[in-house]
Order: structure tokens, then C-alpha cells, then sequence
């Protein structure tokens, strides 16, 4: 297979989260990193730096966003001038897992990637591409994107994978999740409504079927939604989290039935850890004052 030892670097590429913006360099430093997958992509350099770094962003898998490092570059007359390559790095792979705080990157055009004497595409990127196209690659890649809050990157794979195994384990809720973050909710719903059809049961497929059909002002379906969600829940904090979604909608609407009935679920269930209680004690409070007006 691949003969390259691997490792994971973090200070080579310290100047992906602090740079200063250069001026007239022919390179533009203004994408988000999940927007250049499997490019050839360089990262802004500091004023200590006197290169650039250069290399290439995959989707691992399993691992997420990965920034493999190629090597290092100069500009002269605006053309991109490669450093002599580090031996090591003829043997070993040197890799970044990306995350949300990555600055903008620019991506390295096809007369640069010459100028660079680069291939279009690396050849070891083969090994991450040989399962594309099963449900599961498409599903983890989906995943991926909708963790680091790229949703709108996550529909085409996790349809791609629908239209093959709808009902594969996680998929129906991923692809929800998807469309309920980029406001499609009516395209949420059926997926989820299918997904219960075939007896899925998981408590984030109700989670999110409740919150799509609040966003639609179906809120007795919502409730509904959101009662057989608690009853399959195991987790109290989903529970809670299901819970003060409907108390934000009566608070909201100021119907005092229904927000006692929902506050009091949610208050069933929380615990003094759980990151929902700043919200009861905030509904709490705000509920009392308005209720003496």
C-alpha cells in the first residue's frame, strides 16, 4: 500500500491561526478551508515567516479535515518559487487535523500548481478516495461537515448516500440535521417521518423532527413529536434540550398553560451540570416579571 510513515504536525503550521494579510501577492487568502477539498491550498504567513506554507486538504474518513504539508514557497515577480524539499519529507507525511478556528486559506491555481511542479493531484490521495462512493464514506463525509457547522457542504454526499440506502444506521439523521441547519425544514420532515416509519426510534431523530416542524408552526405536531421523543429518550440532557425548545416557543407566546406544562418536563430532567440550566433560570425569572405587568 503506502510505504510513507505519518505524523501529525502542529507548530510547522502555526501560521494558519495568526498571519498578517500581505499585500500584492498574487494568491488570496479567502476561503474557508472546508471550501477547498482536495486542493492544493497555501496558508497566509506571519511578518516573522519569510515562506508560505504550502500543501493539500482532504477529507480523511474517520479523522475529518486534513491539511497534508507539501512543502514551503516563495513569491518573486509573482511567480510562486518552491524551497528546496526536506529529505524527511520524501519518507514521512506530515498532517494537520483542521478545525472551526482555521484561518482562510487560498488555493493554489492551475498555472501556480506548474510553477510549483506539483502533480494536480497528489498520489497518495487515491488511498482516502478507494470507498467514495459506498453509503458509509458518504455518510462520514456528510458528518463531518455538519460538526464543523458546514451544512450546506453536507446535502450532496448525504443525499448522494439517501437515494442509495435511505435507511442506513445515521444517515436519515444526518441528512435532517442538514437540511433543519440550512432552514429546509420541509424537506427535513419527510426524511425524519420515514425514518420513524421504519421504526427508528433514536431520540434525535424526534429532536430533530420536533424542531423542524416548530420552524413551520406545526406546533401540536411538534408537542407530539417531541413527547414520543422524551419517551425514547435515554439521555436526560436530549430530553431537557427537547423540552425548553417548546418553553421557548410558549414563553414566547405567552401561553401560560403550556409553558408550565414543558418548563416542568424540562425541570424533571435537568441536572445542575447541564448547560440548559441558564435557560430555565433565565424563562424562570423573565416569566415572573411578566406575569406581574
Amino acid at each position: 500500500m503506502n510505504k510513507l510513515s505519518y505524523l501529525i504536525f502542529g507548530s510547522i503550521i502555526t501560521s494558519m491561526f495568526c498571519f498578517s494579510q500581505q499585500d500584492l501577492i498574487p494568491l488570496k487568502f479567502d476561503t474557508k478551508y472546508y471550501n477547498a477539498i482536495d486542493k492544493w491550498v497555501a496558508f497566509p504567513k506571519t511578518e516573522k515567516d519569510s515562506t508560505y506554507t504550502l500543501g493539500f486538504i482532504y477529507i480523511d474518513e474517520m479523522a475529518g479535515f486534513t491539511f497534508n504539508f507539501e512543502n514551503s514557497f516563495t513569491i518573486k515577480n509573482n511567480i510562486l518559487i518552491p524551497a528546496k524539499k526536506d529529505s524527511i519529507l520524501n519518507t514521512t507525511s506530515l498532517k494537520s487535523r483542521l478545525s472551526t478556528n482555521t484561518k482562510n486559506v487560498a488555493i493554489i491555481n492551475e498555472e501556480q500548481i506548474k510553477e510549483l511542479n506539483l502533480p494536480s493531484t497528489p498520489a497518495w490521495l487515491e488511498i482516502y478516495k478507494n470507498n467514495e462512493d459506498s453509503v458509509e464514506y458518504l455518510k462520514q463525509i456528510g458528518y463531518h461537515y455538519n460538526h464543523i457547522g458546514a451544512s450546506t457542504n453536507a446535502i450532496e454526499p448525504l443525499l448522494k448516500a439517501y437515494n442509495k440506502q435511505p435507511h442506513y444506521k445515521g444517515l436519515e439523521f444526518e441528512l435532517a440535521f442538514a437540511f433543519n441547519a440550512t432552514k429546509q425544514f420541509k424537506k427535513a420532515i419527510p426524511v425524519l417521518e420515514k425514518a420513524i416509519a421504519n421504526k427508528n426510534n433514536d431520540q434525535l431523530i424526534y429532536k430533530e423532527l420536533g424542531y423542524a416542524l416548530m420552524n413551520i408552526e406545526e406546533y401540536d405536531k411538534a408537542e407530539n413529536a417531541f413527547n414520543e421523543g422524551i419517551k425514547n429518550a435515554k439521555d436526560n440532557n436530549i430530553k431537557v434540550e427537547m423540552a425548553i425548545n417548546m418553553c421557548s416557543l410558549y414563553f414566547n407566546n405567552k401561553n401560560e398553560k403550556k409553558y408550565n406544562k414543558w418548563i416542568k418536563i424540562a425541570k424533571q430532567y435537568i441536572d445542575e451540570t447541564s448547560q440548559f440550566s441558564k435557560y430555565i433560570d433565565y424563562f424562570e425569572s423573565e416569566w415572573q416579571k411578566q406575569k406581574k405587568h
